[in-house]
């Protein structure tokens, strides 16, 4: 449908006059006629009773004009989402259920004046999150950022904002499952079922240096069939575990009995940093710097692991959430 007749027609309605709705639009009342009739010739109804006075709605003019103004709607709300200035403050994350999207439901909390759209990038590592930031297809994208083989284009930087203490979770018969507490290094030779590890992707660079220090067997080998899939296997197994954030919402059912081991001496940590433009003029953007800036500091009980190319946030200590 053309939204420059329905937009004609609107003005139209609302002023009652062809002419009127001429002056508003800054057109001719000749260009007013013709597209408010091509767009009756496209709907095939009267949308007005022209009169000596002026024209009036019709039956079918009072019926189409709400749907009319809400389809302009819908044409703004459109080029806002896409418009510089004006669009929400676009985001990436790699999960939508993992901390870092948490982070983002706290801000929106604390700052529900900035529109956000939340966004997962199909590039996995944080090159491709940079390239996009210094696109501006997106405003800012929370990675873990890696020196080796990673360049950020001119104008994008990264601040470390929180590093995230990993857990060992598994199944109630497995070995560790009532331990307190393991150390990194008696996983070795243990397996630990990741099968979301993809070649690439950034997360995985960060496990591939993990299992090379502590001898973990990290095992991608089989279908993945989502985080119910994988629980419901840790769940069965003696021997399978996996790592997950202390900060990971999950739930799962009651008979599963699974178990959220912490790792200690030293705590692996998994570093997050936000990638974002320094020349993106977006007024959210520097509201959701400040908001993660402002966040407490929370001291770990334990040395951290990250991988020695890692941006860390602090020494020995992790972001916490307010």
């Amino acid at each position: 449908m053309d939204l420059i007749a329905v937009r004609t027609f609107v003005a139209a309605a609302e002023a009652g006059q062809f002419q009127i709705a001429a002056a508003q639009l800054a057109v001719t009342q000749q260009a007013v006629s013709k597209r408010v009739a091509a767009l009756e010739r496209d709907l095939g109804v009267p949308l007005f009773v022209r009169t000596a006075r002026g024209a009036r709605l019709s039956i079918d003019g009072q019926a189409f004009l709400p749907h009319a103004r809400a389809l302009l709607d819908a044409e703004e709300r459109a080029a806002a989402s896409v418009r510089p200035g004006r669009r929400p403050l676009r985001v990436d994350v790699i999960g939508r259920r993992l901390s870092v999207a948490g982070v983002l439901r706290d801000f929106h909390r604390a700052h529900p004046e900035v529109d956000l759209d939340v966004v997962i990038l199909f590039d996995a590592n944080a090159e491709a999150a940079a390239t996009a930031v210094h696109s501006g297809a997106i405003d800012a994208s929370f990675r873990c950022v890696t020196a080796p083989g990673t360049t950020l284009p001119d104008g994008v930087e990264a601040t470390p904002v929180f590093d995230e203490p990993l857990q060992l979770f598994t199944g109630p018969a497995h070995e560790f499952a009532t331990a307190r507490a393991v150390t990194p290094a008696r996983l070795a030779g243990r397996r630990v079922w990741m099968p979301g590890n993809v070649p690439g992707a950034e997360w995985s660079a960060y496990y591939e240096a993990l299992a090379a220090e502590f001898g973990v067997a990290i095992d991608t080998i089989g279908p993945n069939f989502g985080v119910e899939g994988l629980l419901d296997t840790i769940a069965e197994s003696s021997t399978i575990a996996t790592f997950l954030s202390e900060r990971t919402p999950l739930v799962w059912p009651a008979v599963h009995d699974l178990r959220r081991v912490p790792l200690r001496d030293p705590t692996p940590v998994y570093p997050h940093s936000l990638l974002w433009h320094a020349g993106n003029p977006h007024p959210g953007l520097a509201t959701l710097r400040a908001y993660l800036a402002s966040r407490p500091v929370r001291h770990l009980d334990s040395e951290v692991w990250t991988p020695p190319w890692a941006l860390r946030s602090h020494p020995r200590a992790d972001r916490a959430r307010s």
